[in-house]
């Protein structure tokens, strides 16, 4: 079998820009760069990682150190917690993901953002099978009304990235799992916007109780991808 076939985006190609507000810093990368630097503790994580799996998370931690130089921040290792989640420096939210084709990295200042979740996948239907593990009952009916209203989306794929997004900026704000039937995401196919309502209990954050989040996506250069933000409250910052 011929392997597939990678058609380069073209100059100037971005997915992260204008999707997440302006508090955020991002970087991302479309290939693996030969110069990339790993810091000794990282090059340890991966020690016994496969060529692919190492690429992908050199490459995904320069574009984190490129966002962390935006906001004038030295360059440090990026480690990973208990639960695989990404360790960044004192006061500082973040997110990364990467995919085939594709790495993305965005921080923010936690005094003026409390969290972030990004996620990005290529634009094509998800496996079989995996839906039915994904879907709540509404959402199911939600995917049939936007693939006949809008047929040219891989409504499924999003589906499941504005999942991804939402747990990743859970879980730096609770510390605990969220599962899939735990959100109900409701996407907006003309704006480019989603929500997750949470289905269990959410954290207080600024002295309210999370209950919804809030965020965009785009399909470009055959990927997907959604992104979340959970801004401080005015006044709290």
């Amino acid at each position: 079998m011929w392997p597939p076939v990678t058609i380069p985006p073209p100059a100037g190609a971005s997915l992260l820009r204008g999707v997440l507000p302006g508090e955020v810093a991002w970087s991302e990368a479309f290939d693996d760069p030969q110069d990339v630097v790993t810091f000794p503790a990282e090059e340890a994580a991966i020690s016994r990682a496969v060529p692919r799996r190492r690429r992908e998370y050199q490459t995904v931690r320069h574009c984190a150190r490129e966002a962390l130089a935006s906001l004038g921040l030295p360059p440090v290792p990026i480690l990973s917690g208990e639960k695989r989640e990404p360790l960044w420096p004192e006061g500082i939210v973040g997110s990364m993901t990467h995919c085939q084709g594709y790495r993305g990295a965005v921080v923010a200042a936690g005094n003026r953002v409390r969290s972030l979740g990004i996620d990005a996948e290529p634009h094509e239907p998800l496996p079989a099978g995996v839906l039915e593990q994904v879907a709540t009952d509404q959402e199911h009916g939600e995917l049939v009304r936007l693939a006949d209203s809008v047929p040219g989306v891989h409504w499924d794929r999003l589906l499941f990235c504005a999942k991804e997004a939402t747990y990743k900026a859970w879980f730096p704000l609770t510390g605990a799992w969220l599962g899939f039937s735990d959100a109900n995401i409701t996407i907006d196919p003309v704006d480019g916007c989603f929500a997750s309502t949470l289905l269990v209990e959410g954290p207080v954050v600024d002295g309210e109780r999370l209950r919804r989040m809030h965020g965009r996506w785009v399909v470009r250069h055959g990927l997907a991808l959604t992104a979340i933000a959970v801004v401080a409250r005015l006044g709290e910052a």
